[in-house]
C-alpha cells in the first residue's frame, strides 16, 4: 500500500467511528425523549376520594402507577404485623417504573425514590388493605419522585393481614398476601 491509501484508510475508519458514536447519542436522545413524554403524557384525571384522602391544597399530580404484589405480614405469636410490600410499579401502558417495598417506600426507574408516612386512611372494603394519604418523609435521586409530598394509595384489592394462622408456635413466620392498588404522587 501506498501513503495516498493508507491516508484514505485513516480517514474512512475516522468517519466510521464519527458515525458509530453519532448513531449511539441519537439513539439515546430518542430514548431520552420518549422517558420523558412518557411521564408528562399521562392524563391528570384526579380520583374521586373521600375528604380525609385528598392532598393539600396546592399541590398538583406528578405520577400515577398501578401496584401489583404482596403485602407481607410476620407472626409475633399472637397476631399477624405488617412487614411492608413487595409491589412492582407499571404505568397505564402496563411497563413497569418502578417498585414499592417497606419503608413505605417508592422508587422510580430513574433513580428517584420517595419515603413516606400514613397521615388519614379510609377502608371503602373491608376484604381490602385500607386506603391511604400519606405524607413525604424523605427522597433520594433526582427524577419523577423528587419533590413528591403526598401519597395515595386508592382501589386497593386484597393484601389484608389473614385472621387466623398465628400462634405462638408460629412467632417469626412470614406469609405474603397478594394485592393490587393505584398510587397517586402529588408535588407542589
Amino acid at each position: 500500500m501506498n501513503s495516498a491509501d493508507d491516508r484514505e484508510t485513516q480517514v474512512a475508519s475516522k468517519i466510521a467511528g464519527s458515525s458509530r458514536a453519532l448513531r449511539r447519542v441519537l439513539v439515546a436522545a430518542v430514548f431520552a425523549a420518549v422517558a420523558i413524554r412518557s411521564h408528562g403524557a399521562e392524563p391528570q384525571t384526579l380520583p374521586s376520594v373521600p375528604e380525609i384522602l385528598k392532598p393539600p391544597a396546592g399541590e398538583h399530580l406528578r405520577a400515577h402507577a398501578h401496584a401489583s404484589g404482596q403485602q407481607i405480614y410476620t407472626c409475633d405469636g399472637s397476631k399477624w404485623i405488617l412487614s411492608g410490600p413487595d409491589a412492582k410499579l407499571f404505568d397505564q401502558a402496563g411497563r413497569n417504573v418502578g417498585s414499592h417495598f417497606a419503608g413505605p417506600t417508592w422508587r422510580w426507574l430513574d433513580g428517584s425514590q420517595v419515603t413516606g408516612r400514613p397521615i388519614s386512611s379510609a377502608a371503602p372494603n373491608p376484604d381490602s388493605i385500607p386506603w391511604l394519604l400519606l405524607t413525604a418523609t424523605g427522597h433520594t435521586g433526582s427524577g419523577v419522585l423528587t419533590n413528591v409530598s403526598s401519597i395515595q394509595r386508592l382501589q386497593t384489592k386484597g393484601g389484608e393481614a389473614p385472621a387466623s394462622g398465628c400462634a405462638p408456635s408460629d412467632k417469626g413466620e412470614q406469609t405474603r398476601v397478594s394485592y393490587t392498588a393505584e398510587y397517586y404522587f402529588y408535588a407542589p
